[in-house]
């Protein structure tokens, strides 16, 4: 086992290593943002402890702990943290991938997965594909490739009037008003804010509402508050109302993603 004290947490020595992937750890205090970047080579963002917000120029991620962000080769974005971030970075040669023509997205992250990605953080940053560390990154890319994705996204609007809703919401999550308490607001009909959902984000309006009041709780949640306290501060009118949402669409429960 290396001591991880003299393994790089510079990303460019991850670039043009002549193996499939290879992993870096690196932790960041919270609030810590890692400006606007891209890599050559595909990305895996792993959070051990904490929450990452990982922003593009289209949409908003978040990636609470045990969960994992695949970030395309090129991709333009950057990571804000909340709380103390332990974080495992898995670059990787998407064209020799078996997952090569993966999106980005979230998904959780198995026992296996966890522990393959701990034990490649211990072998030497370049090895010999015939390795223990070459066994271990052919098994992570099967795991990636049967892992289950999750709708964590954000979509962000361009249309400026869908822009004024989505900020206000952004701003109070718990927000109850209708589209048509909306239209003033807006500026344009509740028909008219409809479509623009439908069409500029892919989704409804309660839909991308109940995405951002997710991303509220699962930080409410890696603080430690209450499942009560964070219902009813992100729209939900009881407790069980709210964990039947959050199952449904992240399959756990809250009391499973938090840490406390």
């Amino acid at each position: 086992m290396i001591d991880r004290d003299l393994r790089s947490t510079n990303a460019l020595d991850y670039q043009d290593l002549p193996q499939l992937m290879g992993v870096m750890p690196k932790d960041f205090s919270d609030g810590y943002v890692i400006a606007w970047h891209k890599h050559d080579r595909d990305q895996l963002l792993y959070a051990i402890s904490g929450i990452m917000r990982l922003e593009t120029k289209e949409e908003a991620w978040i990636v609470p702990h045990n969960y994992a962000l695949y970030i395309p080769a090129g991709t333009d974005h950057q990571v804000r943290m909340h709380g103390t971030v332990q974080m495992r970075t898995l670059y990787i040669n998407g064209g020799r991938a078996l997952n090569r023509s993966r999106g980005l997205g979230v998904f959780s992250v198995s026992n296996l997965l966890r522990e393959l990605i701990l034990a490649l953080s211990d072998e030497p940053i370049q090895y010999d594909p015939d390795s223990r560390a070459g066994l271990i990154a052919r098994i992570i890319e099967l795991e990636i490739e049967l892992s289950r994705e999750i709708s964590l996204n954000i979509p962000l609007p361009e249309d400026l009037r869908l822009q004024k809703l989505c900020a206000e919401l952004l701003k109070d999550p718990s927000d109850r008003r209708t589209l048509y308490e909306w239209s003033d607001t807006a500026g344009a009909s509740p028909r008219t804010l409809a479509r623009l959902f439908k069409s500029e984000l892919g989704m409804s309006f309660n839909q991308w509402r109940q995405r951002i009041r997710f991303h509220g709780a699962l930080e409410g949640l890696n603080r430690g508050e209450k499942i009560s306290k964070i219902a009813g501060d992100h729209g939900y009118q009881s407790a069980s109302a709210f964990a039947y949402a959050f199952k449904k669409v992240m399959g756990k429960t809250p009391s499973e993603v938090s840490t406390n």
